[in-house]
């Protein structure tokens, strides 16, 4: 995938190395941890092998997947945000995260439209989708603004409880 800017953004893959200690903040944050799931991630080499394992095989598969988001002024990374294919889920996946001391600046918004637009035109998908846990309003507000509708609730494998399924 090619690095995606925006006005004040830039998303480009995860690099097990250089991003470890971000996605481990990340992946530890109480409200990803509420929101997501606890990925029980919680040392940098654990980190760097979730990347490997986890995010990487997505872009050499489908040419997308999660990636950083990073401030193009400063290249401080504020969040994450990808387009992911579930094995379970027909659709392609918009996913995203911001850590806490960023949230509420448009970010993720702003990312998640660039990969839902890079999505479109670069690859091609028809149907995007986005989950969220049944108790996320914000994510919940995010997807109706990205301009996708509350479909159905759904088992998705890997988590506790069902997902709320907007397209």
């Amino acid at each position: 995938m090619k690095q995606i800017e925006t006005h004040r953004l830039r998303l480009r893959p995860f690099e097990p190395e250089r991003d470890a200690t971000f996605l481990l903040e990340v992946l530890n944050e109480p409200a990803y941890i509420a929101n997501v799931a606890d990925r029980e991630v919680r040392t940098l080499a654990a980190a760097a092998d979730y990347i490997t394992e986890k995010f990487l095989p997505g872009h050499e598969r489908y040419g997308v997947g999660y990636c950083v988001v990073e401030l193009k002024t400063s290249g401080v990374a504020v969040g994450t945000c990808g387009l992911i294919k579930r094995e379970t889920m027909d659709d392609f996946d918009i996913g995203y995260s911001t850590l806490e001391r960023f949230s509420g600046n448009g970010y993720a918004f702003e990312a998640a439209s660039a990969l839902m637009q890079y999505g479109r035109t670069e690859l091609g998908l028809k149907r995007i989708i986005g989950l969220t846990s049944l108790t996320n309003a914000t994510s919940a507000h995010l997807l109706e603004k990205l301009g996708l509708c509350y479909e159905r609730n759904v088992q998705v494998p890997g988590f506790a409880t069902e997902s709320r399924l907007f397209a």
